[in-house]
């Protein structure tokens, strides 16, 4: 119906990688470990996995082409919104075999939906395959946060693990790049596979600036800790050492500090001594912070690190800003000049204000079609159990 090849082939890559992945972070996991709550910030893994089914049916089946829900309480159990992930276990939620039953027929009457789709039309949601973008996408987007909830089980060992890390960085990328100032072009245009808050694309004016060519590793990081940077309140927002001291952290999340005054990290069920190049992880924004104000310089806006990855692997530019940890900025959430919400409001809109800090760049664990240098990701400042660092800059 006018759908071209290479735009049903790329929905079907997108959605059979997507559930590729899932099912094989959790295979090896026991159903008692799907079912438990690790953490109140964190979902069952099970809810997670329901959930992807519930989102997909929701857009791909009701929404696209009017099909009857499998279950009108899914609706309640598997909306985000309306139970926080701590409240989660309580709910009346499928089981594992359940769960893998209901994602798989979701999933094959969705394809066999998509040969009836004209993806040429004017419908928004359809041109290009947006609305199967998006859904491929939020499967990733959770791929990720289970990758969280996983490594936050002590006990299990993830038998993949060890090919979850992050790039090193070379020790000699030490320093700062230079961003000469002018306008920059911040954002998008494109409308398939990108989502609202991205969008539109719109100039920016910016001072020059400086910026890290690589993000803060541990070594750097460690250096902080050990100075003491964690008794000193001068290198604190008032709401970060009040975090600090309620916390009562001095690392970064899963560090320990073992013998002679050597460091560990716990890393999917695995202690391991502290990889000294890697660009540091689980750090919340009120320590990047602290560790900027310490090191005399601040947290990039969220202008400056996309006009800095514009450069990002030039020569002399900076390096790594894709694809090996979020990194925090300075920017709070808000939607750019012109956001209109689409397909719904509560993917961004709600989020928007000052109680959220803004992240870019991705992380090991943020799949391709999420990696790009205008995704927006936000969270709370306090938050650590995701794959956040950040890099430093200062003005030219």
């Amino acid at each position: 119906m006018g759908m071209t090849v290479d735009t049903e082939s790329r929905i079907e890559a997108g959605l059979e990688g997507a559930r590729a992945r899932t099912l094989g972070l959790l295979a090896p996991i026991d159903d008692a470990d799907l079912v438990d709550q690790v953490s109140p910030l964190m979902s069952p893994l099970v809810w997670d996995l329901a959930h992807i089914g519930h989102y997909e049916e929701l857009w791909l089946l009701r929404n696209v082409v009017g099909a009857a829900p499998t279950n009108e309480l899914f609706d309640d159990v598997y909306d985000a919104f309306k139970h926080p992930r701590r409240d989660r276990p309580s709910l009346p939620i499928l089981g594992p075999a359940e769960a893998r039953a209901f994602v798989a027929g979701v999933r094959t009457r969705a394809l066999d939906a998509l040969a009836t789709i004209d993806l040429d039309g004017d419908d928004p949601l359809l041109r290009d395959g947006f609305v199967y973008g998006m859904v491929a996408q939020h499967e990733q987007q959770h791929d990720e946060t289970m990758l969280a909830t996983i490594q936050l089980m002590e006990h299990f060992v993830h038998p993949d693990a060890a090919g979850w890390h992050p790039a090193p960085v070379a020790r000699d990328d030490a320093g700062m790049v230079d961003v000469r100032g002018g306008a920059f072009f911040i954002g998008t245009d494109e409308h398939a596979w990108v989502y609202d808050n991205e969008r539109p694309r719109h100039e920016v004016e910016l001072a020059s600036f400086r910026i890290d060519r690589t993000p803060v590793t541990n070594r750097q990081y460690r250096a902080f800790v050990e100075d003491g940077g964690y008794d000193d309140s001068r290198l604190w927002s008032d709401a970060g050492w009040a975090w600090r001291q309620e916390a009562a952290v001095e690392a970064p999340q899963f560090w320990q500090r073992e013998g002679r005054g050597e460091w560990s990290r716990r890393r999917y069920g695995r202690r391991e001594d502290l990889p000294p190049d890697e660009p540091v992880q689980h750090v919340c924004w009120h320590e990047a912070d602290a560790f900027a104000t310490w090191r005399g310089a601040r947290l990039p806006t969220e202008a400056e690190w996309e006009a800095a990855a514009v450069h990002d692997g030039e020569p002399g530019g900076p390096r790594q800003m894709v694809g090996d940890v979020w990194e925090w900025t300075a920017s709070d959430f808000a939607g750019y000049p012109g956001f209109v919400s689409f397909p719904y409001r509560e993917y961004s809109e709600v989020f928007f204000g000052p109680e959220y800090k803004v992240l870019r760049g991705g992380s090991w664990a943020t799949d391709t079609s999420v990696r790009r240098a205008t995704f927006r990701n936000w969270d709370y400042p306090i938050r650590r159990q995701i794959f956040s660092g950040f890099r430093c800059a200062a003005d030219a």
